[in-house]
């Protein structure tokens, strides 16, 4: 009984002395757009662009993705390129790979439904590296894929963050 009243205790003091020197937890980051009706120039079947509607959503953000819908707009989000890349970045002396670098390539630009631009070409460059072994390919495959998944919530985020720079349209 005299030990779990010692953790609490300890447990008290701990939490007490993080809040006073003034840790706290990461949170979301907001932002604020001078826009709220934004058109998204994404292909339906982009895994990018689904992360990006998701974000955007809960920052406030209504992404109209129907090319009808584009005149209700206030502004437009042309992407010019989304691309995957795959390439080898070492190997053993005997040849075989050993070191893979992924890259995700997103190139856009912003302007009002009238024509005025807002963000000239931006192109962005993600990349990871990861380790290589043939005999295991499966995990690899995986890796590779969390990898990519992890490079699109990163890309998502830096696109809602060059969005805010906007400050007026």
């Amino acid at each position: 009984m005299m030990n779990t009243q010692r953790r609490t205790l300890l447990l008290a003091i701990s939490a007490a002395s993080l809040t006073a020197c003034g840790f706290k937890l990461r949170g979301s980051t907001s932002f604020s757009y001078a826009f709220q009706l934004l058109f998204s120039g994404f292909l339906p079947t982009s895994a990018l662009g689904q992360e990006f509607k998701r974000q955007a959503t809960a920052q406030g953000l209504t992404v109209l993705d129907k090319a009808e819908d584009a005149n209700r707009a206030q502004v437009v989000l042309r992407v010019h390129q989304e691309l995957r890349e795959r390439a080898v970045v070492g190997s053993g002396a005997t040849g075989q790979v050993n070191a893979i670098q992924l890259r995700l390539r997103f190139k856009f630009s912003l302007f009002t439904t009238q024509g005025k631009t807002l963000l000239d070409e931006v192109d962005t460059v993600l990349q990871r590296e990861m380790s290589y072994s043939e005999s295991t390919t499966l995990a690899k495959e995986t890796e590779e894929q969390l990898l990519y998944n992890d490079m699109q919530i990163d890309m998502a985020q830096q696109l809602l963050r060059r969005l805010s720079a906007v400050k007026s349209l």
